[in-house]
């Protein structure tokens, strides 16, 4: 195996072990000098859109910068409705010698890795990732997104091809969207429980109030709670559910089990406690979507 291809996939090994959940973030600090081939660093991001670290010949990553408040992105990478990742040049030049790398890996079908800025050093990681169209009139480079852990767990770069790249793409929009919002709904919980103030960002996740399968069940923090893994799977399971006030309840065949110190301290002992708010009014859970889900609660813990 020649080194461009070791390398790459080493680094897709290093992303898997990072992040092995589809909607993991990692914070630029990891990706400088943390990833080792052959008694060397490779660093996989940096200050420029189109990434080659010195042991290549081609770059490695493409990054979308992250947003800056209250400031138009300097470049319009977006998804487009079919799944695919419309990533613009540098630049208006299509011979700029970086433009012309990332033709050569669309012409030499070579894999590479994307970076979707969230927020401020935190970037989502989405790879392998291929060019599969050139628009040097559009100065735009179209690229499909491979998803193998979702969709072929033993797929090898060799082994993907054309129809299983498309195919997979259509989970790039869900992504990019569900670490947008965990990291928005932590971020105004600093990275708490709201239940049991657990602070290990590791053991967090973003649960929606109104499920993202319903039609306002929009990825926005009102309508999202900072919870830990056992909370928020309570939480889903109307096991707990969350009164309009803020008070944390529990079912009532829950309150009445009795079984060791987790059910006793970590559900039980919550029951009749307030949910722990974020500073910012705006951030705070709507009102009308704590009710209904309440109301759901309540109507399945009867």
């Amino acid at each position: 195996m020649d080194r461009e291809l070791r390398v790459r996939q080493a680094a897709f090994e290093f992303l898997a072990q990072r992040c092995p959940e589809p909607d993991d973030t990692i914070h630029w600090r990891d990706l400088q000098s943390r990833f080792i081939v052959d008694g060397e660093p490779v660093i996989l991001i940096g200050q420029k859109g189109i990434w080659k670290p010195k042991q290549l010949d081609l770059p490695i990553s493409l990054i979308t910068a992250p947003p800056k408040p209250n400031k138009p992105a300097p470049y319009d990478d977006h998804v487009t409705d079919d799944g695919l990742l419309a990533y613009r040049y540098r630049g208006d030049n299509p011979s700029h010698p970086d433009n012309i790398a990332v033709r050569r890996c669309f012409q030499d079908q070579v894999p590479l890795i994307y970076f979707h800025g969230i927020e401020k050093s935190i970037y989502l990681p989405v790879w392998p990732v291929f060019v599969v169209a050139d628009s040097p009139g559009a100065l735009t480079f179209t690229i499909a997104v491979e998803d193998p852990i979702a969709l072929r767990p033993d797929l090898t770069i060799e082994q993907i091809d054309p129809a299983q790249r498309r195919y997979t793409t259509q989970l790039v929009k869900r992504r990019v969207h569900q670490a947008a919002f965990r990291e928005r709904v932590l971020a105004a919980y600093r990275r708490t429980c709201a239940i049991c103030r657990l602070n290990q960002a590791e053991l967090l996740e973003a649960a929606h109030i109104i499920p993202d399968s319903s039609f306002d069940g929009d990825p926005v923090v009102p309508n999202g709670l900072s919870l830990c893994t056992i909370h928020h799977a309570a939480f889903d399971r109307h096991i707990l559910g969350i009164r309009p006030d803020l008070v944390i309840e529990l079912r009532q065949d829950i309150l009445d089990a009795i079984d060791g110190p987790m059910l006793r301290y970590g559900l039980q002992g919550f029951h009749g406690e307030k949910l722990l708010m974020p500073r910012s009014a705006t951030d705070r859970p709507d009102a009308d979507r704590l009710e209904r889900r309440y109301e759901e609660f309540r109507t399945i813990a009867a």
